[in-house]
């Protein structure tokens, strides 16, 4: 028994099609959306583009198709959809409903709404293809930031560095360290101390005690502390210290120029130079 596309292609079916089709010419969807200006057509070609766009989209559901044969299904699905877009547009210019607002959304098997970026849809098997899955992977939620206080529980004194020898590691290193540190300073200094030798430089190496008292300063002191109360903490004075005569006439001297710069001219004061340097004051 031959099959239907045998029947089909047989001559007598082909006059038979020949003359049902004879006298009727087979109108094309236009090109451009605007060369149609009669709203019914407008809504007939819009219902063509949805149920082409409906079968596409039923064997796009295939995914052993191939990746390439479904990234081509894929594009042909979205540039049907901007050419229902353009009709939807010519509708409402021609005094139609506005598909665009009052339409439904475009929806997946799922019931979910198709995923796409930047009006680029993604429609059955294409959102598993490589490159496409990472597209809507969600990223994951950053961690939440600790409060000062969830932050202050974890302070110790280990925080601050007060345990750090503790853990007898760091102290043994320290004292390497120091050694090693005295040992360059004292050979850095025995070079300097050699390189002056060897330049005829005299070193004087005379210790000063700066803590000596002379004799004749020990005998005045002995003197003060055995008139002062026994008990109390003794001074040494290394510097002459001024007796009180000595402060007030340095006090007078004070105030006397205090008073000659507010109150004396600088003609007078020059005058009074001069007269202290010719009586020799």
């Amino acid at each position: 028994m031959a099959r239907n596309a045998e029947k089909a292609m047989t001559a007598l079916a082909r006059f038979r099609q020949a003359q049902l089709e004879e006298g009727k010419v087979k109108e094309r969807r236009p090109f451009l959306a605007s060369e149609c200006n009669e709203l019914p057509k407008a809504e007939k070609w819009r219902r063509q583009i949805i149920g082409e766009i409906s079968k596409k989209v039923a064997q796009i559901q295939n995914a052993g198709l191939g990746e390439f044969r479904i990234r081509d299904l894929n594009d042909e699905i979205n540039k049907l959809l901007r050419e229902k877009g353009h009709w939807e547009f010519r509708i409402k210019e021609l005094g139609g409903p506005d598909y665009a607002r009052i339409g439904p959304k475009m929806l997946d098997h799922e019931g979910k709404e198709v995923p796409g970026n930047r009006g680029y849809k993604y429609f059955g098997a294409a959102k598993d293809l490589p490159g496409v899955r990472e597209l809507f992977e969600k990223e994951p939620l950053p961690p939440p930031r600790k409060t000062r206080a969830e932050l202050m529980k974890a302070i110790d004194a280990e925080y601050y560095g007060y345990r750090d020898e503790d853990d007898g590691i760091l102290e043994p290193l320290e004292q390497e360290h120091e050694r090693k540190v005295i040992a360059e300073a004292v050979e850095k200094w025995k070079m300097e101390r050699e390189a002056r030798l060897a330049r005829g430089e005299e070193e004087e190496e005379e210790e000063v005690n700066i803590y000596a008292v002379n004799d004749d300063e020990s005998d005045e002191d002995g003197a003060k502390e055995k008139d002062g109360e026994e008990g109390q903490q003794k001074f040494i004075a290394h510097v002459p210290v001024p007796s009180q005569q000595e402060i007030e006439e340095a006090l007078v001297r004070r105030k006397k120029m205090e008073l000659l710069q507010k109150y004396a001219s600088e003609t007078l004061m020059a005058q009074s130079e001069e007269a202290k340097t010719l009586l020799g004051l």
